[in-house]
């Protein structure tokens, strides 16, 4: 079974600084690309950091400079470094597994919203206050 645990969520001021964690268990980084997401209440679902298989990432322009990701293969963990928080950082963070191993497990279609249902566990949250 597909798990990505996520820890490291706080309250934090602007400026601060949080490392979340993600453990993943039931596939290995060969398999799939992980991602991080968050949702603020309000929005969509918003694809914030990747860590690919070939060890490429992706940031979103709002957070690029900023947030930094890592893969420790021997934890079987993805970070996400958040430095220079701003409040419009607040949001549950979560982190899934890439589209193509979803559907090779489930038979099911990604969308845009899955990550942010809780679809792998409850997220954390983010608190970043003015």
């Amino acid at each position: 079974e597909v798990q990505l645990v996520v820890s490291g969520g706080d309250s934090v001021q602007a400026g601060g600084s949080l490392r979340l964690s993600c453990i993943v268990s039931g596939f290995t980084f060969d398999d799939s690309d992980v991602g991080w997401y968050r949702q603020a209440p309000g929005n969509e679902c918003e694809l914030v950091s990747t860590f690919s298989s070939d060890g490429s990432t992706y940031y979103a322009d709002s957070v690029k400079g900023r947030f930094t990701i890592s893969q420790d293969n021997a934890k079987n963990a993805v970070y996400l470094q958040m430095n220079s928080l701003k409040p419009d950082d607040t949001a549950v963070y979560y982190c899934a597994p890439d589209a193509d191993l979803y559907h090779r497990r489930t038979g099911g279609s990604w969308f845009p919203s899955l990550p942010c249902l809780g679809r792998w566990g409850q997220g954390t949250q983010v608190t970043v206050s003015s």
